[in-house]
C-alpha cells in the first residue's frame, strides 16, 4: 500500500499483519480522492480519520493539503500502525492520534476545530458508520459544510443525518463509498 498523490506520492506504507485492519485499497482510495479533489474538499481541511486503522486516509488526505489531521482508533495496535506511518513520511504538521472509540467521541472541545473532512471506514457487519456519524453530530464535530466518506459493505444502509444529503455513492465489489456532504445554514 502506498500514497498516491501529492507530497508524499509513492511512500509506501506499512499496514499490520491480521485480519484486524482492512486497508483502502490503492485503487478506491485514488477515486475516493479524485472525487473529494473535484469537490474542493480536501486543501487546508481539518480531517478526522475515524476509526483510522493504518491511518492510510488521513496520510493520503494530509499529503493532498490537508492542514491537519486527527487519527482515531479504539486499538492500540491500529493507532500504533498511524503513528509508525506518520514517523515514516516525516510528517511534521498538525496532527493528533487519540486511543478511543469513533462511536464514543462525546461533545467536542473547544480548543479543537470542527472537521472540514471525516473518513469514516470501520469494521464491516457492525453497523459502525451509523454510531460513528450519531457521536459526530450530537457532539458538533463537523463544520458548517463538511465532507463525510463513508466506507461499508455494499448492502449498508446509512441513517441519513440532518441538514446531510448523499453527493455520491459508487460500489467496488463488496464494498461502498458513500459521500455525503454537511450543510448547516
Amino acid at each position: 500500500m502506498r500514497i498516491i498523490a501529492g507530497k508524499y506520492k509513492g511512500r509506501r506504507l506499512n499496514v499490520p499483519k491480521g485480519r484486524d485492519i482492512r486497508p483502502t485499497s490503492d485503487k478506491i482510495r485514488g477515486a475516493v480522492f479524485n472525487m473529494l479533489h473535484s469537490r474542493g474538499a480536501i486543501e487546508n481541511a481539518h480531517v478526522l480519520d475515524a476509526f483510522c486503522g493504518s491511518g492510510a486516509l488521513g496520510l493520503e488526505a494530509l499529503s493532498r493539503g490537508a492542514k491537519s489531521c486527527v487519527f482515531v482508533d479504539k486499538h492500540r495496535a491500529s493507532l500504533e500502525s498511524a503513528k509508525a506511518n506518520a514517523q515514516a513520511l516525516a510528517f511534521n504538521g498538525e496532527i493528533e492520534f487519540w486511543l478511543k472509540d469513533s462511536t464514543k467521541l462525546g461533545p467536542r472541545p473547544e480548543h479543537i476545530s470542527p472537521f472540514d473532512l471525516l473518513f469514516l471506514d470501520p469494521p464491516y457487519h457492525k453497523d459502525l458508520v451509523n454510531e460513528g456519524l450519531n457521536a459526530l453530530f450530537k457532539g458538533k464535530w463537523l463544520s458548517r459544510q463538511a465532507w463525510i466518506m463513508c466506507e461499508t459493505e455494499k448492502m449498508a444502509k446509512i441513517d441519513m443525518p440532518e441538514h446531510c444529503c448523499i453527493d455520491d455513492e459508487k460500489t467496488y465489489g463488496d464494498i461502498k463509498i458513500t459521500v455525503l456532504q454537511y450543510k448547516q445554514d
